[in-house]
C-alpha cells in the first residue's frame, strides 16, 4: 500500500518548516552534508597526512579505495533497514555511531591504523540512501526528482565544501593556537565528529518517517506493510533486472563524483604545483556544482517524465551520462591551470545532472520496496569509486586514469536505455503524476481564495461596511 499525504510542490512551501515533508527535506539534506563533509574531511588534508605517516603512493590508493569500499555494504544493508524501522530511526543512529570514527581517526599513528578508520568512516556514507528514501516517501511524482535531486546534490555539497573548510579549520589549530601539524589535523577531525553527532539526536526530533506518522504507528494502524514482508520485498527487488543496471549507472556518475573528491586536491597540489589550500579551493569548484546541478537533473527528470512518461526520464539520464564521459575526457587532456577549471566544472556539471537523473527513476522500479532499489542503485556508485580507486592505485599518470573513466562513462551512458517500464506502469505513474498536479492547483486555488477573502475583510472594515457573507 502506498503512503499518504505527499508533498506535491517543494519550491512554494519550501521555508514552511511547520509541514512535515518541508521539516524533514530540510533535515536530511543538511544531515547529508554533514555526513559528506566528514566522509571526505580528511582528503584535503591527505598531503600534511601523507608527511607525517609517511604514506607511499600505493598506500594513498589503498586509503582511497577503503574509503568508499564499505559504504557498499553499509547502503546495502541501510536500505533494509529504513524499510524495517523507518528512516528516522535509521539516519539517527547512523549519525551518532558514525561520528565515532571520524573522531576516532584523530588516534591513527600509522598507515593500517589510519587505513581502518577510513574505512569505518566510510559507513556515514550510507546517509544517502536514507535521504533519498525520505524524500521518496514524502513528495509526490510530481515533484519527487527534483526533492531527491535537491536534498542530494546540496547534501554532496559538503564534499566541496570540505575541500577548503578543512584546510581552513586545520590553519585555525596550527596558526592560530600554535598546534603542531600532527595534532592540527586530527582535532579539526574531532570537530567535525562532535557535529555529526549533535545532528543525529536533533534528527530523531525534528522528523518523522512519513507524512501521516512513524512507521511503528502507521504498521498499528494497518496503514503501511507489516515488517515480516520486508525481506520478501527485498529480495524480488534484487532479482529486478533495472535496478542492476542502473547499480552499473550510478556507478558511473556518483562513483566518478567521489573518487573525484578523493583525489582532485592532491592531484591539483602535485600536478599543477598549488598550494594546500588554494588545491582545496580549486577542488571544491567540483563539489560545489551540487549547489544546484543536481537539482536540475531531477528537475529536468520531472520535465522530461511530464512530457514522455517514465520512458522519457531514462532518455534524459541517457544524455546526462553521455556528456558527463565526454567532459571527463576533454578533463583529461587539460594541463594547465586556466584550461583544466572550466573543463572540471563543465564535467561537473553533467556528472552531478546525472546523479540526479537516476533518482528520479529510482522511485518508480518498485514502490513496495523503495528502501532495497534506494540502497542497491545507492551502493553502485561506490562500487563505482572502487573500481575507480584502483587506476589511481596503479603507477600509471592520474591524467589517463581520468581518459580511461571517461571512455567508461560514455559507454555506461547507453544501458539507460535498458531501464524500461511496462505500459501498466507507464499508465498508472501518469494518472499519479496528473493527480498530484491537480492537487497542487487545488490547494494554489485555496490559498488564493484565502488571501482574496483576507481582502475582502481588510477593506470592508477600513470603509466600515459589514463583511461579505461566506
Amino acid at each position: 500500500m502506498e503512503l499518504q499525504n505527499k508533498a506535491t510542490a517543494l519550491w512554494s512551501n519550501f521555508f514552511n518548516v511547520r509541514m512535515v515533508q518541508i521539516r524533514t527535506f530540510h533535515m536530511t539534506w543538511f544531515a547529508f552534508f554533514a555526513c559528506f563533509f566528514a566522509w571526505f574531511g580528511i582528503a584535503p588534508l591527505m598531503s600534511v597526512v601523507r608527511d607525517e605517516l609517511q604514506l607511499t603512493k600505493d598506500q594513498i590508493g589503498w586509503a582511497i579505495i577503503g574509503s568508499v569500499s564499505m559504504t557498499i555494504f553499509a547502503r546495502l544493508f541501510i536500505g533494509w533497514l529504513c524499510d524495517r524501522i523507518g528512516p528516522r530511526k535509521t539516519y539517527t543512529w547512523l549519525l551518532i555511531l558514525g561520528s565515532l570514527p571520524v573522531m576516532g581517526i584523530g588516534l591513527s599513528w600509522n598507515f593500517e591504523s589510519f587505513l581502518l578508520f577510513r574505512v569505518l568512516i566510510g559507513c556515514i556514507g550510507a546517509s544517502f540512501v536514507i535521504t533519498q528514501y525520505h524524500t521518496s516517501v514524502m513528495f509526490a511524482p510530481n515533484v519527487v526528482g527534483q526533492a531527491n535531486a535537491t536534498s542530494a546534490g546540496w547534501g554532496n555539497l559538503g564534499g566541496g565544501v570540505t575541500q577548503f573548510v578543512m584546510p581552513l579549520l586545520f590553519s585555525v589549530f596550527v596558526i592560530g593556537f600554535g598546534f603542531s601539524e600532527a595534532v592540527g589535523w586530527r582535532l579539526a577531525m574531532v570537530v567535525v565528529g562532535i557535529i555529526i553527532f549533535v545532528i543525529g539526536i536533533a534528527y530523531y526530533f525534528l522528523t518523522q518517517d512519513a507524512p501521516d506518522g512513524n512507521f511503528d504507528d502507521l504498521r498499528t494502524q494497518n496503514r503501511m506493510e507489516e515488517k515480516k514482508n520486508v525481506t520478501g520485498n527485498y529480495m524480488q527487488a534484487l532479482k529486478d533486472p533495472r535496478v542492476w543496471v542502473l547499480f552499473v549507472i550510478y556507478g558511473a556518475c556518483f562513483g566518478i563524483e567521489l573518487t573525484v573528491n578523493n583525489v582532485a586536491a592532491l592531484y591539483f597540489f602535485d600536478y599543477f604545483e598549488l598550494s594546500l589550500v588554494a588545491a582545496g579551493f580549486v577542488a571544491a569548484s567540483f563539489g560545489l556544482m551540487n549547489l544546484f546541478a543536481r537539482t536540475l537533473g531531477g528537475l529536468f527528470g520531472d520535465n522530461f517524465g511530464a512530457l514522455w512518461g517514465l520512458k522519457g526520464r531514462s532518455f534524459w539520464l541517457f544524455i546526462c551520462l553521455f556528456f558527463e564521459g565526454c567532459a571527463l575526457l576533454v578533463f583529461s587532456q587539460m594541463h594547465v591551470l586556466f584550461l583544466a577549471l572550466p573543463a572540471l566544472i563543465v564535467f561537473s556539471l553533467f556528472t552531478q545532472m546525472a546523479e540526479g537523473a537516476t533518482y528520479s527513476v529510482v522511485p518508480f522500479v518498485n514502490k513496495r520496496a523503495l528502501g532495497a532499489v534506494a540502497g542497491v542503485v545507492g551502493a553502485g556508485g561506490n562500487a563505482g569509486a572502487v573500481l575507480a580507486g584502483f587506476l589511481f592505485k596503479n603507477m600509471i599518470d592520474w591524467s589517463e586514469a581520468f581518459m580511461i573513466l571517461g571512455f567508461v562513462v560514455v559507454a555506461a551512458s547507453f544501458l539507460a536505455f535498458f531501464v524500461r517500464f511496462s505500459t501498466r506502469q507507464e499508465d498508472e505513474e501518469r494518472a499519479n503524476f496528473a493527480a498530484a498536479n491537480i492537487e497542487t492547483l487545488r490547494r494554489r486555488a485555496e490559498r488564493a481564495n484565502a488571501a482574496l477573502e483576507e481582502g475582502l475583510t481588510a477593506i470592508s472594515r477600513r470603509d466600515g461596511r459589514p463583511a461579505p457573507a461566506e
